[in-house]
């Protein structure tokens, strides 16, 4: 495969900007070659019809209403929470050695995400919140930090679970919020530079818990009540177009939704959160 020449075709302005059917779109793809046409699928579907990106522009619009400052202070909650989070596993001894590295790493990035966001946001900034991780204000009851009497290894086990199931909501809640920041070009490049570091969090995290780095289908292996974590990661429907019966060669409906995040609305994500927070 000549990745020069992939590389070219898919940054060619003339491709990505004239106005071309789906199936049209589709066949380009399929002339890319079998061992990138799963990947590509992003830049293929950029290079349909620009109704079919504006319509696209104008669904997201449509579902996000919140002012920047709310999608900044939503934001916000997010990062207090992890940061607590990993900053009292950090002083709890539950981290072993062999993982302090990482969760040390991860803890100084969500310190850089509320310190800026703070600043962002001003006189606008919320408090943080009063947070609970035992669960318990969504009828859990954790043990992540040895506080009350679990041993290490099942303290460690829910700490993990917590932290993929924080990182992979963080993940969707960054993307779902995009189209309210699209009014402000600055903050949504910030938006989308906390969301990258995002992803490589919960993917460092999944494979620390010997799971695949990308979410197949809705499939995950944290306790039921985190299902919403993952409702809708089934979805096989991009742009308008179902996916799900072309690319059979390719795994099937299975590698297409590993191919594709979808974002959570704002108040799919305050339910999930609403396990952790107390007011």
């Amino acid at each position: 495969m000549n990745f020069i020449k992939l590389l070219e075709s898919l940054s060619n302005r003339e491709a990505l900007t004239k106005t071309s059917s789906r199936r049209d779109s589709f066949q380009q793809m399929k002339s890319v070659g079998k061992n990138v046409a799963l990947a590509s699928i992003p830049f293929g579907l950029a290079a349909t019809s620009s109704k079919a990106r504006a319509a696209t522009s104008a669904m997201a619009a449509a579902a996000f209403q919140a002012s920047p400052t709310d999608v900044l202070n939503f934001a916000l909650t997010l990062e207090y929470l992890e940061q607590e989070f990993y900053q009292k596993g950090l002083n709890s001894g539950v981290i072993s050695d062999a993982d302090m590295t990482v969760f040390e790493t991860i803890s100084k990035h969500e310190d850089a995400h509320v310190e800026f966001l703070v600043n962002a946001l001003g006189a606008d900034a919320i408090a943080k919140p009063t947070f609970d991780f035992t669960g318990g204000p969504g009828g859990l009851s954790l043990d992540p930090f040895m506080e009350n009497g679990a041993d290490q290894e099942t303290a460690y086990a829910q700490f993990m679970a917590l932290a993929q199931g924080f990182e992979d909501t963080g993940v969707r809640a960054y993307k779902g919020q995009a189209g309210a920041l699209a009014v402000d070009n600055t903050l949504l490049d910030y938006a989308l530079q906390i969301h990258s570091v995002e992803a490589r969090h919960a993917s460092k995290v999944r494979r620390m818990r010997m799971e695949k780095g990308w979410i197949v289908q809705n499939n995950n292996t944290l306790p039921d009540a985190f299902a919403p974590i993952y409702a809708g990661e089934e979805n096989t429907e991009q742009g308008g177009v179902d996916l799900a019966g072309l690319f059979s060669d390719f795994g099937g409906a299975d590698a297409v939704t590993a191919a594709f995040d979808e974002p959570l609305t704002m108040d799919e994500v305050l339910t999930i959160g609403g396990f952790f927070i107390v007011q």
